[in-house]
């Protein structure tokens, strides 16, 4: 299966997971995986979430995050990736002045 996330239809998510102003996504979801390429502007963030059935890969395409992971602050650049377990916690923070592009797969397990 191909995903052209150019042609997908993109969305306005606003305070996603209880974070900071919005995130830009377009997502493939179904019953065993979510697919996403998301843009966060400046001082956006996507909210402390546990995840309690799935994990997550993010991949930073362009700018440099901030992630805390189970309480540690971590910081990632384009070309990073991180990962956060099913039953762990996460939070991804643009605090810089420039768009934070994504890549991630969420797969329920």
């Amino acid at each position: 299966m191909i995903f052209n996330f150019e042609k997908m239809k993109e969305e306005k998510l606003e305070n996603f997971k209880g974070g900071e102003k919005y995130i830009m996504a377009k997502m493939y979801v179904d019953d065993n995986n979510r697919i996403l390429k998301a843009t966060l502007p400046p001082m956006a963030s996507i909210g402390e979430h546990t995840h309690d059935t799935s994990s997550e890969i993010i991949y930073i395409l362009k700018g440099e995050a901030k992630i805390i992971y189970d309480g540690k602050e971590e910081s990632a650049k384009a070309g990073d990736s991180h990962y956060c377990p099913k039953g762990h916690s996460h939070t991804l923070i643009n605090n810089s002045n420039e768009d934070i592009i994504i890549f991630a797969v969420i797969p329920e397990q």
